[in-house]
């Protein structure tokens, strides 16, 4: 080969030498992504080893936006190497792309921690038997994960080239139209924030309302709607704005629950009636079932068309429905007990029919 020959052969290896560049690169992006992606998972175990909740959501949110901020890198080193060889109008496109890259999969990244961290959260609590308020947990990381959201989307736009001065004057003149087309969606959100701040129910409270007919457990609060799932297992949407304009129950809270019961007594015996009633005022106030810091009243009510009737007037100690209905029961059965060991009887509707000695009544036809 002459001195020629090598010199051509050196020219157009020179003039491909960038294709091996970009193709080294994309190699070891591929290298170095299977490396990173190893340590992730063991960094992942080493941490659910530890009690401490942050690096476990650390280690769960960086394993995808980790490896893609990796492929972002790698792929901008290659393109920026091919755009030194080029003059394509194309390639100038590439670097806001690159830093685009780099700003979602930071955002990436603090949207899944946020979330993780939230979720690690509550499971901690939970499981040390602390009562957590998912309501207001959930509303900071809705708030948390919106702010991260509009950050990132400013500092895209800034990457851009797009003024954000700019935009948020042409925001502040639209903002009188956007609000007046979007009237209820902002109904709905300033209602999600009330719902937030005031706190009336929380996630697992049964709510009811005597405006509407609404009545269930409450599953989720959204910005724009709650979901509450109703005692036959359906799936009931309220928009927030509702539960500005209504009143709502929320039997949750309550701190007893009542017994009120009335009660019928034969006028048979009648006489019987003061030691029945002593009698159910002690069993009442010796209930462990029965809260002896709330109203209890045993009294005779009123005379009845056929009864005595009498009433019991307490609340028990569980706020459970189930429990309530079984201490009710109790209660009940005792007292019916009560009556029966003083010989009386629990009157039903009755009719008496008085017939004067003088009529009589015969059989026979003619007869008289």
């Amino acid at each position: 080969m002459t001195v020629l020959q090598m010199r051509q052969a050196l020219e157009s290896v020179g003039d491909y030498g960038w294709t091996l560049q970009v193709f080294g690169v994309v190699l070891a992006t591929l290298i170095i992504g299977a490396l990173a992606r190893r340590f992730l998972l063991k960094l992942d175990e080493r941490a659910k080893v530890t009690a401490n909740i942050l690096d476990d959501a650390v280690s769960e949110a960086v394993r995808g936006p980790a490896r893609g901020l990796i492929w972002v890198v790698g792929l901008g080193l290659a393109t920026h190497i091919a755009v030194q060889e080029s003059d394509a109008a194309i390639f100038d496109v590439v670097p806001p792309l690159r830093d685009v890259g780099v700003v979602a999969m930071l955002t990436w990244f603090l949207l899944r921690f946020a979330r993780s961290y939230e979720e690690h959260y509550i499971r901690q609590e939970q499981a040390q038997g602390e009562q957590v308020d998912l309501t207001f947990v959930q509303a900071i990381g809705k708030l948390i994960r919106a702010a991260i959201f509009i950050t990132a989307a400013l500092v895209v736009l800034q990457t851009l080239g797009i003024s954000i001065a700019g935009l948020l004057a042409f925001g502040g003149m639209g903002g009188i139209a956007v609000g007046l087309a979007a009237k209820d969606l902002l109904a709905n959100v300033f209602g999600g924030v009330t719902i937030y701040l005031d706190r009336p129910f929380a996630v697992g409270d049964w709510v009811r309302s005597p405006d509407r007919e609404i009545e269930g457990t409450v599953e989720e609060i959204g910005w724009r709607r709650t979901l509450i799932r109703t005692f036959d297992s359906r799936p009931l949407y309220v928009p927030n704005s509702v539960f500005t304009t209504i009143a709502v129950e929320n039997p949750s809270r309550m701190r007893n629950r009542r017994i009120k019961e009335a009660i019928g007594i034969r006028y048979d015996d009648v006489s019987e009636v003061p030691a029945i009633l002593a009698d159910i005022r002690e069993y009442l106030r010796t209930s462990p079932l029965i809260d002896q810091s709330r109203t209890l009243m045993v009294n005779l009510d009123q005379f009845g068309a056929s009864s005595l009737d009498c009433f019991i007037y307490c609340f028990t100690r569980t706020v459970v429905w189930t429990e309530f209905h079984t201490h009710k029961e109790e209660v009940l059965l005792a007292v019916a007990g009560i009556v029966a060991k003083h010989g009386g009887e629990i009157a039903f509707p009755t009719t008496t029919l008085h017939v004067p000695d003088e009529v009589q009544i015969t059989g026979g036809t003619g007869s008289k």
